[in-house]
């Protein structure tokens, strides 16, 4: 079984998507026959960093909320990630364009190394306060996954992997997905947010019996 996931950096639920779809995988009988795959998808491709700022202020101006609803809102999402092991940390949020990020994640994909690098990359964003908008952090988290770092940079310097990143979006349009997270299993079987546990388990069983 295949699992393509397409998710941003900056998103939260895609993160909590990610680790209800690994919980879900824990107790399916036939997880060592299911191969997941990241793609690219920025939420916003002219984002920029906004030193000093919070993110409750950011999402306040952006949606046109007061910010003690945005507030609210954000502390919602902490919860729900707490509740399946999460430690989100919003009020250390460092928001920035997610470009570099994705392009080093192609990276990691071309070496066989996607998985843990993606894995450390939503934790150091949303636990931890990273940049990831800041070439030196991303080299930093790499080389935490047993990248090479130099040769990291200049792969990043090269923009290498700048058209995969972009044919990911664009494929993303052309099967209309205009937000993440969003799973497609073997193709054809989509499901879209950060859904329970409960519903990943389902889906993985009806793709599987599918199969058969």
């Amino acid at each position: 079984m295949k699992i393509e996931i397409w998710s941003d950096y900056a998103c939260p639920f895609c993160y909590l998507g990610d680790r209800k779809l690994a919980l879900a995988l824990n107790d399916f009988e036939h997880k060592s026959e299911v191969e997941i795959s990241y793609k690219s998808f920025q939420l916003d491709v002219n984002a920029t960093s906004h030193p000093g700022v919070d993110v409750s202020t950011l999402i306040s101006q952006k949606y046109g909320i007061g910010y003690e609803q945005a507030r609210a809102s954000n502390d919602k999402i902490v919860k729900a990630a707490y509740a399946i092991g999460l430690e989100y940390d919003f009020d250390n949020l460092k928001p920035n364009n997610t470009a570099l990020a994705h392009q080093v994640a192609k990276y990691a994909a071309s070496l066989g190394k996607e998985a843990p690098l993606v894995q450390r990359l939503f934790k150091a964003y949303f636990e931890q306060g990273y940049d990831l908008g800041i070439k030196e952090n991303l080299l930093k988290l790499a080389g935490e996954v047993d990248l090479d770092a130099m040769e990291l940079s200049g792969v990043l310097d090269a923009g290498t992997f700048a058209k995969e990143v972009h044919n990911d979006q664009e494929a993303a349009a052309k099967l209309g997905i205009r937000g993440v997270p969003y799973f497609v299993f073997d193709g054809k079987y989509a499901v879209s947010g950060a859904q329970d546990v409960d519903y990943f388990k389902k889906v993985l069983e009806e793709v599987h019996l599918d199969k058969a």
